[in-house]
């Protein structure tokens, strides 16, 4: 297939080619920052048009976002134009000209009010600028292209840059007191681990809504124990807290667990949060040697 991958210059739009060339798809990579991508700017209707329209793809995968939740909170405006105008434009160009989509959207288009994980074909309720900006692009692209796959994530932790997990080991090693939120449920998805997930679904040729998130979910605060536990840093104390504890711009769902129904339907799963956190410290070297 001939695939264009925005955000590539991202840790899951990086990754994606990486994983779609092994496999020997013809890949192309777009973002406005980074080498060997196309520089484009989706958030331009007429530059992402033109480009994409002229490259004629089989097929646009869209992780391109802005991913600052709380950033998002302070400029809701900001976040529309990139996460849902800039999906539009992807949608509307792929659609011009025949090409399937794959946008990656977020556990966050729910309120968090469930009582079991969500599903595919909940009912979606984002109580939050990033996760409206993130339902905005879904509507867009089941609007205008009918060949489309909407891939739901959480929680992702990527080698490379920032994240949950370096978070919590760093501020450990540097002696600084762990407070983490007890309160909030999700799925801790593995970077790699979607990549392939994504890879594979693809090439089913399976349109529709997934959930692709590690199998299982659990608290922040029990996402970190674990982490520090494997690491070799069971000796480290965390105090779990209350949300209302940790005042930020943004407020997520305090329970996004997502259940990958549609996805296992088809064959496509992912291993379970442990085991995926496990594999990722391994990579990083950072695996206690007696776990």
């Amino acid at each position: 297939m001939r695939i264009l991958v925005t955000g590539a210059a991202g840790r899951l739009g990086g990754r994606l080619v990486q994983v779609l060339n092994e496999r020997k798809h013809i890949v192309t990579g777009m973002d406005i920052v980074g080498e060997n991508v196309e520089k484009v700017d989706v958030s331009n209707f007429e530059m992402a048009c033109d480009f994409i329209t002229g490259l004629r793809p089989d097929l646009v995968i869209h992780p391109a976002a802005w991913t600052d939740v709380d950033g998002c909170a302070r400029d809701p405006e900001k976040a529309i134009i990139i996460n849902g105008f800039g999906t539009q434009h992807v949608a509307l160009a792929a659609a011009a000209v025949g090409s399937a989509v794959l946008y990656v959207s977020s556990n966050e288009v729910f309120d968090g009010t469930a009582k079991r994980p969500y599903r595919e074909y909940d009912m979606t309720n984002p109580i939050n600028p990033y996760g409206y900006s993130k339902w905005v692009g879904e509507r867009s692209i089941l609007n205008i292209n009918p060949k489309h796959y909407i891939v739901r994530t959480s929680w992702l932790f990527a080698h490379g840059g920032k994240n949950f997990i370096q978070s919590i080991l760093t501020a450990a090693k540097d002696g600084k007191t762990l407070r983490v939120v007890a309160n909030e449920v999700a799925n801790p998805t593995y970077n790699d681990d979607l990549a392939d997930a994504i890879a594979n679904l693809i090439e089913s040729g399976r349109f529709g809504i997934y959930h692709l998130v590690n199998e299982g979910a659990c608290s922040r605060y029990a996402f970190a124990r674990y982490a520090l536990d494997k690491a070799g840093l069971k000796d480290t104390p965390v105090t779990p807290i209350s949300s209302h504890e940790w005042q930020r711009p943004s407020t997520p769902p305090l329970y996004g667990s997502l259940q990958n129904m549609a996805g296992k339907h088809i064959g496509v799963a992912l291993r379970p949060w442990q085991e995926a956190v496990d594999a990722f410290l391994e990579k990083e070297g950072l695996l206690a040697a007696n776990e």
